[in-house]
């Protein structure tokens, strides 16, 4: 499997591509619209997005996206959130191209799109339904998990006491793993277990 991370140009999340085949691929949370260019220049099709969470800066490009027939997925728990203005546009003046939620997960499911196996954890905190992709020894966080950080909890929905909770739920998964996270730069669970200070106990 080949992992893509594109960098946000401007106030936007990273996103990930994810391909076995070389030709289909599943998208972590298409930030900006250019990733259909990427997707074109590399010869992939999308056929799956999955969204950590709602926010704006994670969706931007779910609308064209869905317009050439990729199927958007989300927690079953943040489905009726993502629409609601005040939950999008959280800073206000960002219009997003309109998409539909085509499949939601639940915690603990097991899925396979595009040839590629991924578990879902809930990880709420961030928003409500804040989810992990976990595929093989890489975890794609979003806004739970930051190198030598976490996301905000002060936002729409967000909860400190469960993102706590949900960092820790990462912590204690056995072995060691590569995070991809919806900002900044990639980590291991390891890194996190001796450094994070919202993970370490002392």
């Amino acid at each position: 499997m080949r992992v893509s991370k594109i960098l946000p140009v401007g106030f936007a999340s990273n996103s990930y591509i994810l391909t076995a085949d070389g030709r289909t691929a599943v998208v972590i949370d298409p930030s900006e619209k250019r990733i259909l260019k990427i997707l074109k220049e590399n010869g992939l099709s999308c056929k799956y997005v999955l969204l950590t969470h709602g926010h704006f800066d994670h969706v931007g490009a779910c609308g064209e996206l869905f317009s050439i027939g990729a199927s958007i997925c989300c927690n079953e728990r943040e489905k009726d959130l993502i629409f609601i203005k005040e939950y999008l546009n959280i800073f206000g003046g960002v219009t997003v191209p309109e998409f539909e939620i085509c499949r939601t997960f639940k915690d603990g499911e097991e899925i396979t799109l595009c040839g590629i196996n991924f578990k879902v954890l809930e990880t709420p905190g961030h928003t409500v339904g804040s989810v992990c992709y976990v595929s093989g020894d890489m975890i794609f966080t979003g806004d739970t998990l930051f190198c030598g950080s976490v996301g905000r909890w002060d936002l729409p929905t967000g909860n400190f006491t469960e993102l706590s909770k949900s960092v820790k739920r990462l912590a204690a998964l056995y072995g060691d793993y590569k995070i991809y996270a919806g900002h900044g730069e990639d980590t291991t669970l390891s890194r996190e277990r001796a450094y994070n200070p919202y993970i370490r106990n002392d």
